[in-house]
């Protein structure tokens, strides 16, 4: 089982924050493979682990930077504001020093004034087990 395990100096304050990937999706890089066509680079970006997030959330502009057309709508609720029309897109993110891959349909919106650019929510952590050391500064996440 794929693992890894973050020491991020002052856990409380700041969060699990890691570094990962968003990248297009895996069936969208076979058929730009096939096409000839160029696939996008991945965008890194700075994630932080949110368990009261029921979906994954990437800044605004990532996917347009993918290249990526919206899949569909969904609304939002955020702690200021309620029925959010947001753009979904399907994406994988990579993380975990490119050991942990999980391809999903994720939400863009906008991640004002915070310094990261991806909230990861339960649709990705439903597929492992997320481990929070606070005394120690630390959290593993394991698929």
């Amino acid at each position: 089982m794929p693992s890894f395990t973050y020491s991020v100096p002052a856990l409380q304050a700041s969060g699990p924050i890691l570094q990962a990937n968003l990248a297009v999706s895996t069936p969208l890089e076979e058929v730009l493979r096939d096409g000839g066509q160029s696939v996008p680079a991945p965008v890194a970006v700075t994630a932080l682990v949110d368990t009261g997030a029921s979906g994954t959330v990437v800044q605004e502009g990532i996917a347009a930077r993918l290249g990526l057309l919206p899949i569909g709508t969904t609304l939002i609720t955020t702690p200021s504001s309620t029925n959010v029309p947001c753009a979904m897109y399907a994406m994988r993110l990579i993380f975990g020093e490119g050991r942990i891959v999980v391809e999903g349909t994720f939400i863009e919106a906008p991640l004002q004034q915070q310094n990261i650019q991806c909230l990861i929510g339960r649709d990705v952590l439903v597929h492992g087990v997320l481990v929070y050391i606070g005394y120690i500064n630390q959290f593993t996440f394991t698929v």
